[in-house]
């Protein structure tokens, strides 16, 4: 059975952030948080009508707001026309805390109607079929990746052998060289044996000559 949605809220950069989820947990891997922002302070739930109306619309789609808007939360917001002031993570923190303790007590003392309850029945399930479509279209592009791993592992196997190759008909040629080059060192030695010879034989029938 889908669980009950209820409305988060936290600020990133220049935006507000809402999502409409069955968790707190849930919220944060909406939005891609990589640290618990309930835990320090900068995000909550919020019964805000016109926020809570705009997420439950589509349950698991992270909506925003400029920062210091009032406007509706969309999938795609403007920046904002002028910075916010900046807070200290300090004063946001108590500011927020106090802000969730408030709209605890709320959510605590409203009454659901039946039509609510239906209403909140079906953006669960609605949540949770957004989920289930990141998560699809999550395996898809793990997939390609994967894919892409092995197109360029196979490239780099043939890259590999083709430079392997290359030096082994390298190696081979310069082994070749070698022997031509010992059977040439070979024949200079054995024509230097040859010209001595014949150069002492010759210069000695000069000396004789001469003398």
């Amino acid at each position: 059975m889908p669980r009950k949605l209820k409305t988060y809220v936290t600020s990133v950069g220049f935006f507000e952030q809402a999502v409409a989820a069955p968790s707190m947990k849930a919220a944060l891997e909406a939005w891609g948080a990589g640290a618990n922002l309930f835990q320090q302070g900068f995000a909550k739930e919020t019964d805000d009508p016109s926020i809570v109306a705009a997420t439950m619309a589509r349950p698991g789609v992270v909506l925003k707001r400029a920062v210091g808007s009032k406007g509706a939360f969309a999938e795609n917001a403007a920046l904002p026309k002028t910075l916010p002031t900046e807070r200290t993570p300090e004063k946001v923190h108590v500011k927020q805390k106090a802000k969730v303790a408030k709209g605890s007590r709320l959510a605590t003392e409203k009454v659901v109607s039946l039509a609510e309850a239906r209403a909140a029945k079906q953006a669960a399930a609605a949540f949770e079929k957004e989920q289930a479509r990141r998560e699809r279209e999550s395996a898809r592009e793990e997939a390609a990746r994967a894919k892409e791993r092995e197109r360029r592992t196979e490239a780099i196997r043939k890259a590999e052998g083709a430079l392997e190759q290359a030096r082994k008909r390298h190696d081979e040629a310069m082994a070749e060289i070698a022997q031509d080059r010992e059977a040439l060192d070979r024949r200079a030695q054995k024509e230097k044996n040859r010209w001595d010879a014949e150069k002492e034989k010759l210069e000695a029938a000069l000396r004789k000559a001469e003398g």
